[in-house]
């Protein structure tokens, strides 16, 4: 996987950025930079392709996922963060994503698929991933999610599921709404960045 490491203080977290259709590693640098200047980064690309625009999963429609494939990526974004964890020798258990869309999606499904997989994410704009599954534990995970009522790919409904099945599973969810549609607006980001200094500070 195409990636940027940027080495930060080691009693920080690690940020892992995952971006959304069409973006890459250098899109969700900036709001790295906005949410903690002092913590790691692990920037990730999406290594699935639609119409040229990188992702992290296929979806056979709009708001339709390829379950084989989430699942599949899901596994290697698991086992990648393993493996660079070991590499870059940073807590493994010290991870918090930041994900916009498809990039909060497969955060999303590292929650659902394996028990205690992130400390905490920041979750824009996200679908529930998985329906058909019972969610891993999560044992007090943080999650962040930032939500538009107007967002005509991922509508309220989304969220406030999601927000369900997470709390069900233990986490600690926070959900935040804006009067936007799908695009990541700077008042989320605020919010995110005091959600997030009010758990990892």
């Amino acid at each position: 996987m195409n990636y940027i490491f940027n080495k930060g203080k080691s009693d920080k977290p690690v940020l892992l950025l995952l971006h959304g259709t069409g973006g890459d590693e250098n899109s969700l640098l900036a709001l790295a930079e906005i949410i903690d200047p002092e913590a790691s980064v692990l920037s990730v690309r999406g290594n699935v392709l639609e119409q040229g625009m990188p992702r992290f999963f296929r979806r056979l429609a709009e708001g339709v996922f390829d379950m084989e494939d989430l699942a599949l990526r899901t596994k290697e974004l698991y086992e990648f963060l393993d493996d660079k964890a070991v590499e870059y020798e940073f807590d493994r258990n010290n991870i918090i994503a930041i994900g916009y869309s498809n990039g909060a999606n497969i955060a999303a499904n590292l929650l659902f698929e394996y028990k205690n997989a992130l400390k905490g994410a920041i979750l824009h704009h996200p679908m529930v991933p998985n329906r058909e599954t019972t969610v891993a534990k999560q044992g007090g995970t943080a999650v962040f999610i930032a939500a538009g009522v107007n967002d005509p790919i991922c509508p309220q409904q989304e969220a406030t599921d999601l927000e369900r099945y997470l709390l069900g599973a233990g986490a600690k969810v926070t959900l935040e709404w804006e009067s936007n549609g799908h695009q990541l607006t700077m008042g989320e980001v605020q919010k995110a960045k005091a959600w997030y200094e009010a758990n990892f500070r």
